[in-house]
């Protein structure tokens, strides 16, 4: 079973509730896909084993055989090929390695180079297999390193995936193929709009979901009357509580120290488990 946890709106919580899930339920693959800011291992402390360098691959053209028509440069739709009468300039970190401009080449003067955009770092704690993915800084596209992430899920075995917040191209490659979204949010306005976004797109790609209402207590009872019109289930809540937030603060998860909740995440997790079966 592979469930992602995800938020839309950023500072929900979700990196922690994912964490919490994994650590009750244990001898998990754990992926954060959240590659920009991947902060899971702040939680886990885990032991890093091996690196390994994610790659695209970008236009390379040979002088020498180039026309200069500017075939190339008229298809590419994210302008990552300039073509003036004298040279090609190629911009790596527009490419998104379609292989269009390739196939659109008459005089076959294009052929492609690695560019790295980011790491991969594999790791462990306890009982957990962790892979987390850094984007190199600068770097725009996340999703090839998000993509890589993912390939290194084992068949067979049960994963959390951790997503990045908002609802855009990162947030969809990650849960694209789960058998389940958590989706993590707060009764807050922010929290409800965002929300909203997600769920539209979860809709859409037909992937099932449900609400945990962290920091439940603060703001209004909107999430909740949302759900409810919306027939939405809110598999658990998680109380505005000092000593979970004091546990947060110092990189503890707190299901760790708080063994009630280790069993509340297994509960959610089978009921989940259920939920996927129908």
């Amino acid at each position: 079973m592979i469930i992602s946890v995800a938020s839309g709106k950023g500072g929900t919580g979700k990196t922690s509730v994912a964490v919490n899930i994994a650590l009750s339920v244990g001898n998990v693959q754990f992926i954060d896909c959240d590659v920009e800011e991947p902060n899971a291992h702040l939680l886990l402390h885990p032991k890093i084993h091996k690196m390994q360098p994610v790659y695209t691959f970008v236009p390379l053209v040979n002088e020498a055989l180039c026309s200069h028509c500017g075939e190339c440069s008229q298809f590419c739709h994210y302008n990552a090929i300039f073509v003036s009468p004298q040279k090609v300039l190629v911009f790596p970190d527009l490419c998104h390695s379609c292989g269009g401009c390739e196939l659109v080449c008459p005089k076959k003067a294009i052929s492609w180079e690695k560019h790295r955009i980011g790491t991969l770092k594999f790791a462990s704690a306890g009982d957990l297999a962790l892979v987390y993915g850094e984007l190199e800084v600068g770097k725009p596209l996340a999703v090839p390193v998000i993509k890589t992430a993912k390939q290194q899920i084992k068949k067979g075995e049960n994963a959390i995936l951790d997503s990045p917040p908002g609802a855009s191209c990162p947030f969809v490659e990650t849960v694209r193929g789960s058998d389940f979204c958590v989706l993590v949010t707060e009764p807050t306005p922010f929290g409800l709009h965002d929300l909203k976004i997600t769920i539209q797109v979860l809709r859409k790609m037909m992937v099932p979901f449900g609400v945990i209402v962290n920091r439940a207590g603060v703001g209004d009872k909107k999430v909740y009357d949302y759900c409810k019109e919306e027939n939405i289930r809110v598999l658990m809540e998680i109380p505005y509580e000092r000593k979970i937030a004091e546990l947060y603060s110092r990189g503890v998860p707190f299901s760790l120290e708080m063994p009630e909740w280790t069993e509340k995440f297994q509960t959610l997790y089978g009921a989940i488990g259920k939920l996927v079966e129908k």
